[in-house]
């Protein structure tokens, strides 16, 4: 299965200029999504979607992978006009993961745990959600919550489309994860800083990969 970081928006929020290049730990924020990508054996080609405000993430991506990601410019209008775009650049017609760039905890076990159950589903689409106390754990104030047969629960920015449909509605599955690195995205400095030490933790061995 290919993919797509969406890594177009400006990260007004956290303040820090092009937030894909945000360094955490050192590391530019998208390198991490990118390295757990490669590290994801379901995973095939790799491609970044940029826009006119992410300049500096083009260019890292060029510099830093050559030809192993491939930089896909888009207009920055919006973000599924943005994905659209992507989709037909890259020619893809099968399912395809689309994620965000602001994901630095994410690991390989957990985008198998994705995609294995996106396989055994019987929808063309899957959007992954974490359930809202989940966030409420962890100081975050979601900006999306959806009601889910009762049950509050925040868009993580992970999604499997078809992407020979992209430009149609399609039925799609939620799956409801509880897993925290999921649920933390970066959107504020106190996000930044709890990545920070979640990663620290798990260098040290606290929390496995």
């Amino acid at each position: 299965m290919n993919a797509i970081i969406m890594a177009g928006g400006f990260g007004s929020r956290l303040g820090m200029g092009e937030k894909p290049c945000v360094e955490l730990l050192g590391r530019p924020l998208i390198s991490y999504v990118i390295e757990t990508l490669q590290r994801t054996e379901s995973i095939g080609d790799i491609y970044v979607a940029v826009s006119p405000a992410t300049p500096n993430t083009a260019s890292f991506i060029g510099n830093e992978y050559d030809d192993k990601v491939k930089v896909i410019p888009t207009g920055g209008g919006n973000y599924v006009g943005d994905m659209v775009h992507a989709v037909k650049t890259t020619g893809i017609t099968d399912p395809l993961l689309i994620l965000m760039a602001d994901l630095p905890l994410l690991t390989p076990e957990l985008l198998e745990k994705v995609i294995e159950e996106y396989n055994g589903c019987d929808k063309p689409a899957m959007s992954i959600f974490s359930p809202i106390s989940v966030c409420k754990s962890l100081g975050i104030r979601p900006d999306t919550v959806f009601n889910w047969d009762g049950k509050l629960i925040v868009p993580s920015g992970i999604n499997i489309l078809d992407g020979s449909q992209v430009e149609h509605e399609q039925d799609y599955i939620s799956l409801v994860l509880n897993d925290i690195e999921i649920a933390l995205n970066v959107n504020t400095p106190d996000d930044l800083k709890r990545c920070k030490d979640m990663l620290l933790e798990r260098k040290a061995g606290i929390i496995k990969n």
